[in-house]
């Protein structure tokens, strides 16, 4: 293999994204991943672009911001896209995989690229030349402290949560129903309805039940898609009832009404002998998991196959430190993608992945800097983490919320009808910046030849 012009620091859904575009318009990419060598809290194999639940790629539906997000990439041919598709389980509007599928596929196809060789080494400073750093939310402390060096106090710290998975054979199916809310993608959910005294009861167990003390950083700060369901609860009685436990939509057969409060079960694989709990990201003690969730109707005799837990999250200040391309100020040869450049999911992840790979081609050939507009998906991820207050940084997913309205949005009051209107002009101004991108990097040329 020919000597390597682009290095990227870790083989998650944003560096393999980066890699794939990369090689596929011609630079030759060495990929280090430090798994299986050395593991995090959360990953339980060596493959590459391992997920952690098996819905994180969220909603499918065009009108919200990962669907949108979502059209972009598969526009863009993106591999997480491709592999998505390929692996997907019934998840009713939202897109679902099976994780070990997913990343079994994206392990053979990076690891099958005539441009890239995959390095597996934990690296404990940045190399020299054009890099990529796409180490994820669980990146080493030695990369850290290799970033911390770099952009001083901008590198931050929260957790993030995991919800349980459960055994399917061990959920009562005579307690719960299998439906979608609205009727959306068939019986794809596995609901659990609580009466309002089973509620109260959980409810009372779950905000004195005994969580796992953190003593890692001093300074805490958790994501609130991915807020524990215990910390939720102690916001008010009824804030789960409005949050994952929101019984609208549904219907009890059994009763013909709709339950007081619904605990919701997705599967979590392909066979469906593994069912993840939809929201209950959580940093209860094992014991009291077992205790507390094993309360709800249908999980009395539930069979732990993960608990939930909380680890690490670690993103840098990107107002102050990243360049529209995703470049660093302090060294504009090394690229920051993923989650540490301060997008929240995976799927937002693997976008930055995809924009950071393009760039760094750019680079390498001399070409100028292409900005997706803020009318996009992938713009309005990249305005938020530059333009951002520093002082009020915090990661986010995609929402329509970031993307720029034009007049004709702008008039339209209707919720429903504007997000059609702007989900048109994202995809159009998408299909304009990739037909500049694509043909200039010749990589139209590259996947036919």
């Amino acid at each position: 293999m020919q000597a390597s012009e682009l290095k990227i620091v870790g083989a998650g859904l944003a560096g393999c994204e980066a890699a794939w575009q990369a090689a596929e318009a011609g630079l030759f990419v060495t990929l280090y991943e430090m798994r299986p060598l050395r593991n995090t809290e959360a990953h339980r194999t060596g493959m590459l672009a391992e997920l952690v639940c098996s819905n994180s790629l969220r909603s499918d539906e065009p009108t919200t911001g990962p669907g949108l997000l979502k059209r972009e990439m598969e526009a863009a041919s993106s591999l997480v896209m491709l592999t998505a598709r390929e692996s997907s389980v019934a998840a009713g509007s939202a897109l679902a995989v099976d994780r070990d599928i997913f990343a079994r596929i994206i392990t053979e196809k990076i690891s099958s690229h005539p441009r890239i060789k995959v390095v597996r080494q934990e690296l404990s400073s940045i190399p020299e030349g054009l890099v990529i750093i796409a180490t994820g939310p669980l990146t080493s402390q030695l990369m850290a402290e290799e970033i911390a060096r770099i952009v001083g106090r901008g590198s931050l710290y929260f957790y993030d949560a995991i919800a349980p998975i459960i055994d399917a054979d061990s959920i009562n199916k005579d307690e719960v129903f299998c439906a979608s809310r609205y009727g959306k993608g068939g019986d794809d959910y596995i609901n659990c309805p609580m009466n309002r005294a089973e509620y109260e009861a959980f409810y009372d167990a779950l905000i004195e039940a005994d969580t796992a003390q953190l003593h890692d950083f001093e300074n805490i700060k958790v994501f609130e898609g991915c807020m524990p369901v215990e910390v939720m609860a102690h916001r008010g009685v009824d804030t789960l009832r409005y949050g994952p436990l929101k019984p609208v939509g549904l219907k009890d057969p059994a009763t013909g009404k709709t339950p007081y409060a619904v605990v919701q079960l997705r599967q979590e694989n392909r066979q469906k002998t593994a069912y993840n709990m939809v929201g209950f990201q959580t940093r209860l003690r094992q014991p009291e998991q077992s205790r507390v969730f094993r309360m709800i109707p249908g999980l009395h005799n539930a069979e732990f196959l993960r608990y939930g837990s909380m680890h690490r999250n670690t993103f840098i200040n990107s107002p102050l430190h990243l360049n529209k391309d995703l470049s660093l100020n302090a060294r504009p040869d090394v690229y920051v993608a993923g989650q540490l450049s301060g997008v929240e999911g995976y799927i937002e992840s693997a976008a930055m992945g995809f924009i950071a790979g393009i760039n760094a081609v750019r680079r390498f050939r001399g070409l100028d800097v292409l900005v997706p507009p803020r009318t996009t998906a992938h713009g309005a991820l990249i305005s938020h983490i530059t333009e951002t207050d520093p002082e009020i940084f915090q990661p986010s997913n995609i929402n329509f919320g970031l993307l720029q309205q034009d007049s004709e949005s702008l008039a339209v009051r209707d919720k429903k009808k504007k997000r059609l209107i702007m989900a048109d002009i994202a995809l159009r101004d998408w299909a304009e910046y990739i037909y500049k991108i694509l043909p200039t990097e010749k990589i139209c040329q590259e996947r036919n030849g």
